[in-house]
């Protein structure tokens, strides 16, 4: 393959020379990822989860790296008609686990898998919004406290709740939503009645983001105001 010679993989090699901040390879292809890792990236990002290439699981497991498993469904053409789920906390999680036990056949440690509960991709509006909100309550339990990714910058929902047409416009929007998965998401009533000791942050331990700047203010500026006495 001739990946290695590809615009991206060469500013790989380069910002791992400048840079220690750790780098993630977004692809489906084991041969690219491969590639990247070689070139200096740190992190495999598969959106498919590891099923659009048959290899894409033994190369991580080969490698040692960590990979984040993204949940779809189909492919980018056919998940937008996908979108049905009996309850859709309950069956992504379920069919992440599937992803998780695949891996882990693979000779992949669940210390080295990250999950992702893929917003935007084959959910519609109201499955989107209720995996937020049950991101650090009832998604994160039945996912047994894996690591997670979020990452709802710019999607189509936020510009459907702030009638925003232009995704460049939507982070103020994209803040709001970071935040919900942040500072402990939502839950029933029920969920959060009692002495529960507030869940800050355990349900989100990286966010994907297109403002940095923004959005990593907007959660210090959180952390520390819940961290005060």
């Amino acid at each position: 393959p001739h990946f290695i010679y590809s615009p991206s993989i060469m500013n790989i090699t380069h910002t791992h020379t400048v840079s220690d901040v750790p780098i993630s390879i977004d692809t489906r292809h084991s041969a690219v990822a491969k590639a990247a890792i070689k070139a200096g990236a740190d992190i495999i990002n598969d959106v498919s989860g590891g099923t659009f290439d048959p290899q894409m699981l033994p190369t991580a497991s080969s490698l040692s790296v960590p990979i984040i498993l993204m949940h779809s469904r189909g492919t980018p053409e056919t998940m937008s008609k996908l979108t049905n789920y009996s309850n859709v906390v309950e069956d992504v999680a379920s069919e992440l686990w599937d992803r998780v036990h695949d891996a882990e056949n693979h000779g992949i440690y669940k210390w080295n898998i990250m999950l992702d509960a893929g917003i935007g991709f084959a959910k519609g509006y109201e499955e989107n919004v209720s995996l937020l909100k049950h991101g650090n309550g009832k998604l994160r339990d039945l996912l047994q406290d894996a690591s997670m990714l979020w990452g709802p910058s710019r999607k189509r929902f936020i510009g459907t709740i702030v009638e925003e047409e232009d995704a460049k416009e939507r982070d103020f929007g994209t803040i709001g939503a970071c935040l919900a998965v942040t500072c402990g998401g939502g839950g029933t009533n029920d969920e959060m009645d009692g002495n529960k000791e507030w869940r800050r942050g355990v349900g989100c331990h990286m966010l994907r983001v297109h403002n940095v700047k923004a959005v990593k203010q907007a959660v210090m500026v959180m952390d520390a105001i819940h961290k005060a006495d």
